[in-house]
């Protein structure tokens, strides 16, 4: 097994991670993040940020993370494509991060580990999966160029996938399960104004059907219990979220649905772990407060292990 230390141990790759990757190194932190699988994070599929500040005509997702990532390398944060298994911390002593064959020592920790897609939980969506079942329109959305496609869910990132589907599809469903939409005004008005979404309001999918892959998708209202279908290729889904943090079970306190609870410095239950970012317990999930979170979870982070070696702030 490969021993390694470090001053601070960063587990996920997206804004949050990122953002405390540059704010501890550049804070003189000998520092390694820990990209796993899901490099960049949700923000990487993004076609069109548009709220984050200081880029008026909106900026990529992928190029906002390979421009975040240089910034902060070049202040010496230390990257590997490794998948955190397991933490091991005592209190006031040295902290453990195992990831693959890599015992990583360090004297704090820094949980940015982000969030996964939800299921619909209906037949045929686990054996449908990328056969047509999809959680990134930005990824999967040039596939079906002048198909008809369905697209779940009523918040900003389905309205979002949506649009992006405008440009190429022939025809978009946006199905959700509510009445109204829940997503931005602007994002709705947008929406409205599209001659090709069709806004299939109090409705839900009850299955996916096909054999290889997607060839028709089963929708029941909620209004008459009426069930119906469409005839597609294509299904994308945009339910929520689930945090990644099922590895972290015992090491931290999180919530019921496994969010990680912190305080507002963003420490969490155990001393010297902070968490920033999605898999967060908190009130807003965006890209900015995620960034908001990795700069302080750095801060704290950094005065904690120089308080270990003996530095004294007053």
């Amino acid at each position: 097994m490969n021993n390694l230390r470090y001053d601070i141990v960063i587990i996920g790759g997206g804004i949050a991670g990122l953002t405390a990757g540059l704010y501890a190194s550049r804070a003189g932190m000998d520092t390694l993040l820990l990209e796993g699988v899901n490099l960049g994070g949700q923000a990487i599929v993004t076609d069109l940020i548009e709220n984050f500040p200081g880029f008026p005509d909106g900026i990529s997702g992928i190029e906002l993370i390979t421009r975040l990532r240089e910034q902060a390398v070049k202040f010496g944060l230390k990257i590997e494509s490794e998948k955190a298994d397991k933490i091991i911390a005592e209190e006031n002593k040295s902290k453990n991060v195992r990831a693959g064959d890599k015992d990583i020592e360090c004297l704090g920790i820094i949980l940015a580990v982000g969030a996964k897609p939800m299921r619909l939980g209906v037949e045929g969506e686990e054996r449908l999966i990328g056969r047509g079942v999809s959680y990134c329109a930005t990824c999967d959305g040039p596939m079906y160029k002048n198909k008809e496609v369905v697209v779940v869910g009523g918040g900003d990132t389905a309205v979002e996938e949506a649009l992006f589907l405008d440009r190429m599809c022939k025809k978009i469903y946006l199905v959700h399960r509510k009445e109204s939409l829940r997503a931005a005004k602007v994002l709705q008005d947008r929406m409205f104004k599209s001659q090709k979404i069709e806004f299939l309001a109090s409705t839900v999918v009850s299955e996916i059907k096909g054999d290889t892959r997607v060839e028709e998708v089963v929708l029941k209202s909620l209004k008459n219990g009426k069930i119906s279908s469409i005839k597609t290729e294509g299904i994308f889904i945009f339910v929520g979220t689930k945090p990644d943090t099922d590895f972290l079970k015992g090491a931290v306190d999180m919530d019921q649905t496994g969010y990680i609870i912190t305080n507002d410095e963003m420490e969490t239950s155990a001393k010297g772990i902070y968490a920033c970012g999605d898999a967060r317990k908190k009130l807003f999930r965006q890209l900015v407060t995620a960034a908001g979170e990795g700069a302080t979870a750095a801060y704290a982070c950094t005065h904690y292990v120089l308080s270990l070696k003996g530095y004294v702030y007053k």
